[in-house]
């Protein structure tokens, strides 16, 4: 395989880190295979997220802590009857946020709940509007109350998205930034390194093209979609489906091509 200048670029850079592991490899093959069921997909995302996420959290530091640990029974004569025996351990040293951004990054925040049980979560809603991101939602807590913000998001394409969270970050606060993902376009994580070489990437693979409509390719198709089984609605307004104002001209719209007769308010609810 040829090695290109971007190749070398993403490889030399050590805030940016791609898996090399050929179990990571095999499980994203599965996940972008249109046969995969929205269940096997969250499933599959879950396992990913794990074991990407645990190689993003590797340069978190730690203190040492004074543990008691039990002996058993049958060793107490070693420890001179003692139940139990003191050590020194450790312990995370810093404070951890995870920041899934709306709908797919959700699929990612258990299972590095499961690494971090400790950590905080803020969320942060997303959407595209002629290519560029739209904030819908925003549950940063108004004093930054981390040391270190992990971006949670299945897929970078042009990146706008992460650029976004990324400044929405800073202005919060957060003096470290690590951005984790699965599939990241060479172009989108070439725009993150360059407009901010202080923030961390961790990617399970790398994917070459990017249309100019923004879709990496291969890809995984539509990660908010494939994770919660959703019908795909050609043409949605995604702006009228969030904003209260559209959203009655929306449903009417839209009724026919869901084939729902008289559409319940209650199905298009979204919290404030």
């Amino acid at each position: 395989m040829t090695i290109t200048a971007a190749d070398d670029i993403i490889m030399n850079n050590l805030n940016i880190h791609v898996s090399k592991h050929p179990v990571l490899s095999h499980k994203i093959s599965m996940m972008r295979s249109s046969a995969t069921t929205p269940a096997a997909f969250r499933s599959i995302l879950r396992e990913l997220t794990f074991h990407i996420g645990y190689e993003s959290t590797a340069n978190l530091t730690t203190k040492p802590i004074k543990l008691s640990v039990p002996v058993p029974n049958k060793a107490s004569a070693c420890t001179s009857g003692l139940d139990h025996f003191e050590c020194v351990g450790h312990t995370l040293v810093e404070k951890v946020a995870f920041v899934p951004v709306l709908r797919s990054g959700l699929g990612m925040c258990d299972a590095m709940l499961e690494l971090v049980p400790t950590a905080a979560v803020h969320h942060i809603g997303m959407y595209r509007r002629e290519m560029m991101p739209v904030q819908y939602y925003n549950r940063l807590p108004k004093k930054c109350d981390a040391d270190i913000a992990f971006i949670l998001d299945p897929i970078i394409a042009t990146a706008a998205t992460t650029l976004s969270v990324i400044g929405i970050l800073k202005k919060w606060g957060v003096s470290s930034i690590h951005v984790v993902s699965v599939i990241g376009s060479e172009d989108g994580i070439q725009k993150i390194a360059k407009l901010h070489p202080d923030v961390q990437i961790t990617v399970g693979t790398v994917d070459k093209e990017l249309t100019k409509e923004g879709v990496v390719l291969p890809g995984l198709g539509d990660a908010g979609d494939r994770l919660f089984g959703t019908p795909l609605i050609e043409d949605a307004d995604e702006e009228a489906l969030l904003h209260h104002t559209k959203r009655k001209r929306s449903l009417s719209e839209l009724g026919s091509k869901l084939a729902i007769d008289d559409a319940k308010p209650c199905i298009y609810t979204y919290s404030t």
